[in-house]
Order: structure tokens, then sequence, then C-alpha cells
């Protein structure tokens, strides 16, 4: 695997950010990601809120939360909408046919609540994160905890191997206090079938695959921006 250059991977996930904020209107229910290139998106929605933009956001997380009220950003409660707007949110993974695996940063639920309740859900991301096929990237799978030792057994079922992810020595805990099973299953042949038989399980609240819920892909090159719809 070449080497990533960092420095050239956050100018091209600048550029990705600057062009998906464009197609913000005033008046607009945004939906906001979470994660560095989403991060960069509300940095610059601030900016253009503070320039006179009028919008209403939903955050995908608490931490997306705060970093948006610190801008001056309005929050909606998420759970009270019927349909948003416009939602900007990167990606770990995304193919050319627009599915996705989202949940790095562990706020997928609300992410994928996000998304599937846009009109018009933009993925922004560098060069790096294009791939022909699902899968180098592990499948976030959130958990209750009191399944989750059953989901791990499921999970090896369906062919893949989970760790139980961690975070400064403990285990992680969601926005909505659930683990996350870091599900690998090697290059994926059928994301919408694994996607629906992880969903299946009991115990599973939702998992990293996005399937069929973006409308385009912004990407950055470094040198062009790219679009993928």
């Amino acid at each position: 695997m070449a080497t990533i250059d960092k420095t050239q991977q956050d100018a091209e996930k600048l550029a990705a950010a600057l062009a998906a904020v464009k197609h913000v209107k005033d008046g607009d229910v945004v939906g906001l990601g979470t994660g560095s290139t989403a991060t960069l998106a509300i940095q610059e929605l601030g900016k253009m809120v503070r320039a006179g933009l009028k919008i209403t956001a939903a955050a995908s997380s608490i931490r997306t939360e705060v970093l948006a009220k610190s801008f001056g950003i309005e929050i909606l409660d998420l759970g009270s909408l019927s349909v948003i707007d416009i939602s900007i949110d990167g990606a770990d993974e995304f193919t050319e046919s627009l599915d996705l695996i989202k949940g790095g940063g562990g706020a997928l639920f609300r992410e994928k609540i996000i998304a599937t309740l846009s009109k018009n859900a933009i993925i922004v991301t560098d060069a790096s994160k294009k791939v022909k096929k699902l899968g180098a990237f592990t499948v976030p799978v959130e958990v209750i905890p009191l399944a989750y030792q059953y989901v791990f057994d499921q999970v090896a079922k369906l062919g893949g191997k989970g760790i139980l992810r961690q975070a400064d020595h403990k285990t992680f805990i969601t926005d909505n206090g659930n683990y996350i099973i870091d599900a690998d299953f090697g290059l994926i042949d059928d994301p919408a079938k694994l996607n629906i038989s992880l969903n299946q399980i009991n115990g599973v609240l939702t998992n990293g695959l996005f399937i069929g819920l973006t409308s385009k892909v912004i990407m950055s090159d470094g040198t062009d921006i790219v679009i993928f719809e």
C-alpha cells in the first residue's frame, strides 16, 4: 500500500469540503457529519453563517453539535425531523457505485439517520478513500452491550473477524451508550447483502455499510474536484 502524504491528504479534504458547502442554500436544514473532513465543512459553514447565511442543522454526534454551536450554527433535535435538505459527511471508503463504509469515528447510527432523511446526501473525501471494492477498512457494527458476545458469534458465522473497539484502554462507548465491533470481512463481494445480514442480527443497532443512501461523492484528487453521482 502506498504511503499517504498527510499534507496532501489534508489539502484534498479541505478542497472537497469547500466544494461541498457551495451546495448549501439560505434556509436549508443541514445534516452535519462527524470526522476530519466533516469538521472542515462545519468550520466553513460557520464562516458563512457569520457572514449572513441562515441555516439550521442536525448533528451526527455530540462533538459535532458542540463544534457547530461554537460557530453559531443553530442545532435542531434530530429525532424531531422528517426531512433534511442537505447533509455533508465523510467516509472511510467509497466505490464509484456510491457504496460506503462509514463509522470510523463511532457516529455511524446518527450518520445513517441523517443520510436517510437527506434529500441531498453529499460525501466529501480525499482520493485515498476511493476503492474498487469495499473491505480494506473494517465494517463497524454498533451493538447493544448485553448482546455483544452473541453478535460476535453471528459475525463469525457471516465470515467476519470482529474485535471490540477500544479507546483510552477501555471499551469504546458510542453517543448512544453502545459498543462497536469492528468486523473484518476482507474485500466484500456483495455489500448490500452483507448490510441486510448484519442488520438482521438481534442486538445490532446498525452497521457502517451505507448502501443506496448517498446522492453524490465530492472527491479532491489534489488537482481537480471529481464528483461521483
